[in-house]
C-alpha cells in the first residue's frame, strides 16, 4: 500500500480488532466460567440436601429428592454400585458410573434403632439409654465436580456434577452425585458469541472508515505542500510558498520549514545570479580593454600600450582568482589546521607591500601569544585585502595592530579616510559592492575583498567587523579563535 491513508486506517483496524478478540474472548472465559460455577453451585446444594438426609438413616426408597427435570441425582456406595436415582432418570454419564438402576445394599434399610424383634435397643444405644436414633455425617469438604450429560424422561442434556459423601450411623459411605443443568450457560455464551460474530466486522468498518476520513482530514494540507512544491518545481519561481494551515501540529511545523527553506533558497539563487552577473560584468571590462588594445597594436605596432596591457592582465588573473576562492568557500571546502603566528603573517604582509602610496604603521607587542589555526595563504588573502582597501580610503595614515582578547587574536586594520557610513557598514561585505567614493579612488576593484575577508573569517571560525576609527576612518577588525 502506497497510500499513507490506507496504511494508517490498516493499522487502525488491526489494532483494534486484536484488542476486540482478545476482549471478547475473555469475555466468554468469564462468562462460562461464572456460569459453570454457578451450576456447580446449584449441583452442589442438591447433592448436600440428599447426603443430609442419608446422614439421617433415611431409607434409600424414601430419599426425598428434587422431583425437577433439571437436577438428576444418583446415590452410590463404596463398590460404586448405584443404590439410589432420582425418579426418571434413564441415563448418566460423568459421575464414574453409567449405572441407573438400584442394586440391592446390604446397608439398605431403616436406621431407626429397632432390633430384628422390633422392640426398642434401650440398653445398647450410643445416646445414653434415651431412645434418640444414632446419626451419621455429612463430609464438609469441598465436593468433586464435574461435567457429563444425563438423560431424563427422554430429554438428554449436559450437566454439571457435584459429587458429596456422607457416612450413615452404621458406618457405610455413601456418594451422591447432583447435576445441574448447563443449558442457561451454554445459551449465554452462545448468545455473546453470536452477538460479537456479528457486531466485530461492523465495528471494523466503522473504525476504518472513521480512521480513513479522519487521516484524509488530517493528510490534507501535506496534499496541498506537494502539490505546491510540485508546481514550483515545474515553473521554477521559487518566489511562490506552500500554504500554511492556522493549526500548531507537526504538519503546520512542516510548512513554515518547508517556506523557509524555500525563502532561503530563492535568496541562495538570486545571489549566484547575480554574482554571475556581475562576474561577466567585471569581466568584460578589462577583457573588451585588452582585446581593444591588442587590435590596435597588431594593426598599429608603434601605439601598443603594453604597460595597459599587462595592467588589464593582472587585473583580469586577481578577478579570476578571487572568483575561484569565492567558488571553493562556497562549495564548503574546510581550511587546513596548520598553527601559525599571526603576527609574522602581518609583518610579512606588510613587508612585500614596497609600492603603497601610503606607508603602513605595523604594531604588534613583543610579548604575547598570537598563533591561531588555519590555512595560512587564506589568512594572508583577508590581511591584503584589508590593507589594499585601507589604501585605497586612507588620506595620510594606515596602521595595523595585534592583541589578544577573550580567547581570540584581534587584527584591526585602520585608516583615517572617511569612514563607512553606519547604514552601510554590512553591505559593504556583499560581493560586487562599491561605495560610491570607493569608485572614484578605485581604478581596479571589484568589490570582492571584502567579501572574500569575511567569508574566510567565517570558515575559520572567526569574524570581522567594522567601525569607526578614533581618527575618523574605518576601522576592520579580524577575529581569530586563538590556537592556545
Amino acid at each position: 500500500m502506497r497510500s499513507v491513508r490506507a496504511r494508517a486506517a490498516l493499522g487502525a483496524t488491526v489494532v483494534v480488532a486484536v484488542a476486540l478478540v482478545g476482549a471478547g474472548l475473555a469475555v466468554l472465559l468469564v462468562l462460562r466460567a461464572n456460569l459453570t460455577d454457578q451450576a456447580g453451585l446449584q449441583a452442589e446444594v442438591a447433592a448436600r440436601e440428599v447426603a443430609g438426609q442419608l446422614a439421617l438413616d433415611v431409607p434409600y426408597d424414601r430419599l426425598e429428592m428434587r422431583e425437577e427435570e433439571d437436577h438428576p441425582v444418583q446415590v452410590t456406595d463404596e463398590d460404586g454400585r448405584v443404590v439410589a436415582v432420582s425418579k426418571d432418570l434413564e441415563a448418566i454419564s460423568g459421575t464414574g458410573t453409567d449405572q441407573v438402576e438400584p442394586a440391592p445394599s446390604p446397608a439398605a434399610g431403616s436406621s431407626t434403632g429397632s432390633d430384628d424383634d422390633g422392640r426398642d435397643d434401650e440398653d445398647g444405644d450410643d445416646n445414653g439409654g434415651h431412645g434418640i436414633p444414632g446419626r451419621g455425617e455429612v463430609d464438609s469438604g469441598d465436593p468433586d465436580f464435574g461435567n457429563g450429560t444425563a438423560t431424563v424422561d427422554g430429554d438428554t442434556a449436559d450437566h454439571r456434577f457435584a459429587s458429596v459423601r456422607a457416612t450413615t450411623s452404621a458406618g457405610v459411605t455413601l456418594t451422591v452425585h447432583a447435576g445441574a443443568p448447563l443449558a442457561a450457560e451454554q445459551e449465554a455464551v452462545g448468545t455473546v458469541r453470536g452477538a460479537m460474530l456479528i457486531g466485530l466486522p461492523v465495528l471494523l468498518l466503522v473504525v476504518a472508515g472513521v480512521t480513513w476520513l479522519v487521516t484524509r482530514r488530517a493528510l490534507r494540507p501535506v496534499e496541498g505542500i506537494r502539490r505546491e512544491m510540485a508546481a514550483i518545481t515545474a515553473s521554477e519561481d521559487l518566489s511562490r510558498r506552500v500554504p500554511e494551515p492556522g493549526s500548531r501540529d507537526e504538519i503546520a511545523r512542516l510548512a513554515r520549514t518547508t517556506n523557509e527553506t524555500l525563502t532561503a533558497l530563492e535568496a541562495s539563487v538570486d545571489r549566484q545570479r547575480r554574482f554571475v552577473a556581475d562576474a561577466s560584468h567585471e569581466l568584460r571590462s578589462p577583457i573588451a580593454s585588452l582585446r581593444t588594445q591588442l587590435e590596435v597594436g597588431a594593426a598599429h605596432p608603434e601605439l601598443l600600450d603594453v604597460p595597459g596591457a599587462v595592467a588589464d592582465t593582472v587585473r583580469l588573473q586577481a578577478l579570476a582568482a578571487d572568483l575561484l576562492l569565492l567558488a571553493r568557500l562556497d562549495a564548503g571546502e574546510r581550511p587546513g589546521r596548520t598553527t601559525l603566528d599571526l603576527g609574522a603573517l602581518v609583518h610579512e604582509e606588510v613587508s612585500q607591500r614596497i609600492g603603497d602610496r601610503i606607508p603602513v604603521a605595523v604594531s604588534v607587542p613583543d610579548s604575547g601569544a598570537f598563533e591561531v589555526a588555519g590555512s595560512r595563504g587564506q589568512l594572508a588573502r583577508v590581511i591584503g585585502n584589508l590593507l589594499d582597501n585601507a589604501e585605497r580610503h586612507a588620506e595620510r595614515t594606515v596602521a595595523v595592530s595585534l592583541r589578544a582578547e577573550r580567547g581570540c587574536v584581534v587584527v584591526a586594520v585602520t585608516d583615517d579616510g572617511t569612514g563607512v557610513p553606519p547604514d552601510e557598514r554590512e553591505r559593504i561585505f556583499e560581493r560586487f559592492v562599491r561605495l560610491d567614493d570607493a569608485r572614484t579612488r578605485d581604478e581596479g576593484g571589484a568589490g570582492l575583498g571584502l567579501a572574500i575577508a569575511r567569508d574566510v573569517a567565517a570558515r575559520h571560525g572567526g569574524r570581522l567587523t567594522v567601525d569607526g576609527a578614533p581618527q575618523g576612518g574605518a576601522r576592520f577588525e579580524l577575529w581569530l579563535p586563538s590556537a592556545g
